[in-house]
Formats: structure tokens, sequence, C-alpha cells
């Protein structure tokens, strides 16, 4: 204990950065879990769309949509994202709604704005498509 102490008092700057990092690590593991948005493995989205009539909706450029895609995935262009037009989803409001994009970044940002017209159960696949094929699950190929 006393070469943490010693350790702290010698590199100041080194330790406020430690702590920081901490602190930020801690704050963001909070914010996720009690995030209304779920990230949820390919596993879970299969669960969801099988057991609870899940929705996938895909958010990628239309070119990357239609050459490989989740089956039974919905796409959602750009421009309804942009404008907040979800009417063609407005009857599943209440069902289970999966956002997936390349990498799982983007659609968090989607996920929030589905959050905020009144969708209530929104998840985002954790890795997007990537994960999903990084898993051996099967894709439509156009």
């Amino acid at each position: 204990m006393e070469q943490y102490v010693t350790f702290f008092s010698n590199h100041p700057m080194l330790s406020v950065a430690w702590l920081a990092i901490v602190i930020m690590i801690i704050i963001i593991t909070i914010k996720m879990k009690m995030s209304p948005i779920k990230m949820i493995s390919p596993q879970e989205l299969t669960f969801l769309v099988n057991k609870e009539e899940g929705i996938l909706i895909d958010i990628r450029d239309e070119k990357e949509f239609k050459a490989k895609h989740i089956i039974d995935a919905k796409h959602l262009a750009k421009e309804k994202i942009s404008n907040n037009d979800f009417s063609n989803l407005e009857n599943s409001k209440d069902k289970p709604i999966i956002v997936v994009c390349n990498a799982g970044i983007s659609a968090q940002n989607v996920a929030t704005q589905m959050l905020k017209v009144g969708f209530t159960k929104v998840n985002v696949l954790k890795g997007g498509i990537s994960a999903w094929l990084s898993a051996g699950l099967p894709v439509v190929n156009k």
C-alpha cells in the first residue's frame, strides 16, 4: 500500500489521469445499464425476432442493404431518419425494434430518435451487421 502512496505522490499527473479514466468507465457503465436502449447480441436478436415478433430496421445505405442484409430486415432510408419519419412503423410502437447498422455506432442515434417519438422497446445490434456476419448467421444476398 505504501508503494501506491509513493507512486501517487511522485506522479500526480498520471494519478489524476488514471483516476479520471476509472471514473469515466464507471459512469459509462452505469449509463449503459440504465439506458432504455439495450445493446443486444446476434443471439438475443434472434430470440427477439422469433419469440417476441421483433422488427429489424437496417439503416445502412440502400446499396449495402441490397447487397447483404439480415433476413426479414426492413430498410429505413437516411432521409426518413433525418425527418423523424417512422410512419411505416407506427403500428409497431410496442414491439421490440432492433436497429442495425454497419458496426452498431450510428444505430444508437436512430434508436434515441425512435424513443423520442414513442417507440417503447428499442434495441441496437451490438457490433452491427459485422457482428452478425462474424457469428456466421444467415443473410440475404442479392
